[in-house]
C-alpha cells in the first residue's frame, strides 16, 4: 500500500474526499445485512421447511434464541477482525476482502428454496449461511468506523462528529429500506429473493468501497507496534477506562435494542397492524426505526444539543447516561402494551411506535456517540482494536438475550409457562437497564478519558488534551 498515503493532511479544514465512498459502502452493506436479520425471525417461526418440504418451523424462545445467537456471534467476530487489521493486514485490505465472505453466506441462505430438491431441510443452509454473514459482517465491523475516522487530521477533526452522524445516517438508510421491501419479498416471492437481493447488495457494497481506494488515507497495520501499544502505559489506560463501558453497561442497552427484531416482532403479530393507513407486516414495523433515526440525528444534533448546553454541557458520558433511561422507558412501555395483550385486546401497532420512538432516542444517544467515543478514546494503532471491544459488547448482549430464552425454554412447565411469560419479560430487561443506570452514574463520575486523533504526533497538544479533557469527559 506504500502507493496510497499513509496519514491525513494536517491543514486540510474540509471533509476528506473518501468519505463519499466509504458511506455508499456502508449503505449498501447495511441494507445487506438488516435486511436478512429483519426477516429472520418471522423466516424461522412460519416459513422452514424439512427435506421432505413439510414445515419445520420453531417456536417463539427457539427463534429468539437462534437469533441473538447469530447477532452475538456477529458482534464477537469484530475482536478477531480488528486484530486482523491492526496488525497485519490493515484496515482497507480487511474490509475488502472478508466482504466476500458476506456474499457466500446470502448465497447460503438464498439457497434454502431449492434444499428440497437436494433433498435436505432449510436449518443446514441456515446455519451455514448465518456463520458465513457473522463472521463476514462482523469482522469488518470495527474496521470500517475506524477507517472513517482515520480520515481525519488535526484540520479537520472537528468534523468527525458530522461525519459519525452521516455515517450512521447512511446505516439508517439501507436499513429502512431493506427492513420495508425484504420482508414483503420473503411473503410474496420466496426466500431466493429475500436472501438473495442482500447479497446482491452486498456486492455492490463491495465494489463501491473498492473504488475508493485511491483516495483513502491507508493507516498501515501496526504489527508489533500494536501488542506495544496495547500494553504501553497509554494502552492499558484506554482499555481499562472503556472496558466497563462497553463490557458491562453498554451490553444491557443492546439485550433491550436487538430484541426489536424478536421480541417486538413476535409482539406485533398480536397487535392491530393497520396504522397510517399501511397494513404493516410483523417485520416491516422495524422499519419505523431507521426512518426515526434519519429525522433525529438532525434534530437532535440542532436542536436537543443545544437546547441540552443552556442548563449542562451535553458530554458523551451524559448522553449515554440519558440514553439509557430511554431504553428502559421504552420496554417498560412495551411491558404495558403487552398487558392488554395478555387481558384479551387487540392494541393498535401505534402504541409500538411510540416504542420505537422512545428507544430510537436513546440509540441516538447511546450507540451513535459510542462509536464516536470509541474511536477518539483509543491510541492510534488500536483503534479497531477497540471498536472491537465495543462491539463485543453488543456481542454479550445478545449471548445474554439468547441464555434468557433458551433458559425459558428449557425449563417451561408442564403447562407451557415461564416465570418470564407476557408482561413480565419486558418489566425484567427494563428493570435491568434501571439497575444498570444506577451503576453507571457512579462509573461516569470517576471516568478520565484522553483524545487521540490520527496524524497528532505532538505530545505537547496530546497532554493538553488530557489536561483539558479528563474531568469534561463526564
Amino acid at each position: 500500500m506504500s502507493e496510497h498515503r499513509t496519514t491525513p493532511d494536517q491543514t486540510l479544514k474540509t471533509m476528506p474526499s473518501g468519505v463519499p465512498f466509504i458511506i455508499g459502502n456502508e449503505l449498501a452493506e447495511r441494507f445487506s445485512f438488516y435486511g436478512m436479520k429483519g426477516i429472520l425471525t418471522v423466516f424461522m417461526t412460519t416459513h422452514m421447511l424439512d427435506a421432505a418440504g413439510e414445515p419445520d418451523v420453531m417456536n417463539p424462545e427457539q427463534a429468539k434464541t437462534w437469533y441473538h445467537a447469530f447477532t452475538a456471534a456477529a458482534y464477537f467476530f469484530p475482536m478477531i477482525g480488528a486484530i486482523v487489521a491492526d496488525v497485519f493486514l490493515g484496515k482497507y485490505r480487511t474490509i475488502l476482502w472478508i466482504s466476500l465472505m458476506y456474499c457466500v453466506g446470502h448465497g447460503c441462505l438464498a439457497m434454502m428454496d431449492v434444499a428440497h430438491l437436494m433433498n435436505m431441510g432449510m436449518r443446514p443452509w441456515l446455519m451455514l449461511g448465518m456463520l458465513f454473514i457473522a463472521v463476514g459482517a462482523g469482522a469488518i465491523k470495527p474496521c470500517v468506523s475506524a477507517h472513517v475516522g482515520d480520515q481525519f487530521g488535526a484540520g479537520n477533526k472537528h468534523l468527525l462528529t458530522q461525519v459519525f452522524n452521516w455515517f450512521y445516517f447512511s446505516i439508517n438508510v439501507g436499513a429502512a429500506a431493506s427492513i420495508y421491501a425484504t420482508p414483503w419479498l420473503l411473503e410474496n416471492v420466496g426466500p431466493w429473493l429475500a436472501f438473495g437481493l442482500p447479497g446482491v447488495l452486498m456486492a455492490i457494497a463491495t465494489f463501491v468501497f473498492w473504488l475508493g481506494r485511491n483516495r483513502f488515507i491507508h493507516v498501515p497495520p501496526g504489527g508489533m507496534g500494536f501488542l506495544k501499544e496495547c500494553f504501553s502505559g497509554d494502552g492499558l489506560r484506554a482499555l481499562l477506562n472503556l472496558a466497563p463501558l462497553f463490557l458491562i453497561f453498554v451490553p444491557v442497552f443492546w439485550a433491550i435494542f436487538d430484541q426489536t427484531g424478536s421480541a417486538w416482532v413476535l409482539q406485533a403479530e398480536a397487535m392491530d397492524r393497520k396504522f397510517l393507513g399501511i397494513d404493516w407486516l410483523p417485520s416491516q414495523v422495524q422499519a419505523v426505526n431507521p426512518v426515526m433515526i434519519l429525522l433525529g440525528i438532525p434534530f437532535f444534533t440542532y436542536v436537543v444539543y443545544p437546547l441540552m448546553a443552556k442548563f449542562f454541557e451535553p458530554t458523551p458520558l451524559r448522553k449515554i447516561g440519558i440514553g439509557f433511561v430511554l431504553t428502559a422507558l421504552s420496554f417498560a412501555l412495551s411491558a404495558w402494551i403487552e398487558t392488554r395483550i395478555q387481558s384479551g385486546e387487540t392494541p393498535s401497532i401505534g402504541w409500538q411506535f411510540l416504542a420505537y420512538l422512545i428507544l430510537t432516542s436513546g440509540e441516538i444517544m447511546v450507540s451513535i456517540v459510542c462509536l464516536e467515543f470509541a474511536y477518539t478514546q483509543s491510541p492510534r494503532k488500536m483503534k479497531s482494536f477497540v471498536m472491537g471491544v465495543y462491539f463485543l459488547g453488543v456481542s454479550l448482549g445478545n449471548f445474554y438475550v439468547s441464555g434468557v430464552n433458551a433458559f425459558m425454554d428449557a425449563t417451561r412447565a408442564e403447562d407451557g409457562t415461564t416465570p418470564l411469560d407476557g408482561a413480565n419479560y419486558y418489566w425484567f430487561f427494563a428493570g435491568l437497564m434501571m439497575a444498570t443506570f444506577l451503576v453507571y452514574v457512579v462509573f461516569s463520575f470517576f471516568y478520565k478519558g484522553r483524545t487521540y486523533i490520527q496524524g497528532e504526533e505532538n505530545e505537547a497538544i496530546a497532554e493538553a488534551q488530557a489536561e483539558a479533557e479528563g474531568p469534561d469527559a463526564r
